[in-house]
């Protein structure tokens, strides 16, 4: 088992979230960049499903109680075990008593840490994504005892990973036409692709704009959306859905991120600026 001593910012435990329940009002949850938290899974040979710790900015502090091998993925929050720094993208033996503790933010905004057969927290509608309301609580706290399974058999590094530095530092985010993206005038498509978008208030369920698009568009019905749905408000603000969002909306959905993007977008944070480019489905 793992404690927590000091839980960092936004600290949760997710996996791959709850797909399957959208049709009645579940969210979906799970990784914010599934791209590194399934490669961290990868490299302990894990299913790519299994739970690991993913955190925002701030990395936690932990101590384990048992044995195990992690890997860290994902943005440098400068990790260090026993005060010693680790490399990411690579597997590291644990023993009973080492602490995992992290320091200066060098890029990136989420970090994942994975275990040997991930974290064995409960499973709630199929899934261990904290999600408030549905699990107990969000976010990791003090105290808190994480489960995983005892494995003190060594893991031999792998070939080195070569760190996908776009997924970092492109600012292009890909998208496709929204369900109501035609309601945009020609100018307002225009301008929607000409200028860079500074990133606003954002969090697990929703990143905000804060350029504005005109917005005259018809009100239309309260209709489904999912992860990477981009609304527009009626003050022209445009709102990026993310991970934890809810399942259904009423605003304009002028755009639809792809997977990808996603990835890319979880790991930028307030005053990034992204520009988007269009996607044509073939």
């Amino acid at each position: 088992m793992l404690e927590i001593v000091h839980s960092g910012l936004h600290t949760s435990i997710q996996d791959l979230g709850r797909l399957q329940y959208r049709n009645v009002g579940v969210p979906v949850a799970g990784f914010m960049d599934e791209y590194h938290a399934k490669l961290a899974n990868q490299l302990l040979g894990n299913d790519e499903n299994a739970a690991v710790m993913e955190m925002t900015l701030q990395g936690a502090t932990v101590q384990f109680h048992e044995a195990t091998q992690i890997v860290i993925c994902g943005a440098d929050l400068s990790p260090k075990l026993n005060h010693q720094a680790i490399r990411l993208n690579v597997p590291v033996a644990v023993k009973k008593g080492d602490v995992l503790e992290f320091g200066k933010r060098l890029y990136g905004v989420r970090t994942y840490l994975a275990v040997k057969h991930g974290f064995q927290t409960e499973k709630i509608v199929q899934s261990r994504s904290f999600y408030d309301g549905i699990t107990p609580k969000a976010t990791v706290s003090k105290g808190d005892i994480i489960l995983y399974q005892t494995n003190s058999n060594p893991v031999m590094a792998r070939a080195n990973i070569a760190l996908q530095q776009a997924l970092f530092t492109d600012t292009d985010i890909h998208v496709y036409a929204g369900p109501e993206f035609d309601f945009l005038s020609k100018s307002q498509q225009e301008k929607l692709f000409s200028i860079k978008f500074s990133i606003g208030l954002n969090n697990r369920m929703a990143y905000q704009l804060e350029e504005r698009i005109a917005n005259d568009c018809p009100s239309i019905i309260t209709s489904a959306v999912l992860p990477g749905t981009i609304q527009l408000t009626p003050s022209g603000k445009l709102i990026i859905l993310m991970k934890d969002c809810q399942t259904t909306g009423g605003y304009p959905r002028i755009l639809q991120l792809d997977q990808k993007s996603i990835f890319k977008l979880a790991q930028k944070y307030t005053r990034d600026t992204i520009q988007f480019k269009k996607l044509s489905i073939s």
